[in-house]
């Protein structure tokens, strides 16, 4: 597919997997730049002229920044539908966007607010998810927001995996896919270098 030039600016392991993930669903040719955090190359000059908030990922489309996580997964949707990530109707893609939209406001704060509170809002999660295998009914971006938040909470605090059997269910059909293998095997060998809880 034809169009603007895209290059992703991303931190490994950090809020920028998920746009990561989703280049690789959408099979798009894109660039990345490694932003560094043990280096604050999140708060360099250069990066706050593209991003002035300081943070990843921004999505260079062309000449054009984009930034925050669920802006970036709804345009590579929209851009490459042939690739599946929104469904059709208008119904689920308002469960979608409902979806997005809990895990901006209420999931991802969570995680600086101690295990008590995590556990409360990832109990939350749970009774939405239940045991299907997608948040709607098919894959969508909102899986890939929702694993990468859940792979962060699993990986620093590390609940049994009895506590949250939907999400670790889900957290093992998402481990499956080769966009979120790629992801996690080209971040992993770059290193983690996660601030704490700010990114």
């Amino acid at each position: 597919m034809t169009g603007p030039t895209l290059k992703l600016y991303f931190g490994p392991g950090s809020s920028s997997m998920a746009a990561h993930i989703a280049l690789w669903e959408v099979g798009a040719e894109f660039e990345t730049q490694l932003i560094s955090f043990a280096r604050a190359e999140q708060r360099a000059p250069e990066y706050l002229a593209i991003n002035p908030v300081g943070k990843v990922p921004t999505l260079l489309i062309g000449e054009t920044a984009l930034t925050e996580v669920a802006a970036i997964l709804f345009y590579l949707a929209a851009r490459f539908r042939n690739a599946g990530l929104m469904p059709e109707s208008i119904e689920a893609q308002a469960q979608v966007l409902s979806w997005m939209s809990f895990i901006a406001s209420t999931v991802q704060p969570a995680r600086v607010q101690g295990w008590a509170y995590v556990r409360k809002v990832y109990t939350l999660v749970e009774q939405r998810l239940g045991m299907r295998a997608w948040a709607v009914d098919q894959y969508s971006i909102a899986d890939i927001h929702l694993f990468r938040l859940y792979w962060r909470i699993r990986n620093s605090y590390r609940p049994d995996p009895q506590e949250f059997p939907g999400l670790e269910a889900h957290f093992h059909i998402m481990m499956q896919r080769p966009a979120v293998q790629k992801t996690c095997q080209i971040e992993a060998a770059l290193g983690y270098e996660l601030p704490d809880w700010r990114e």
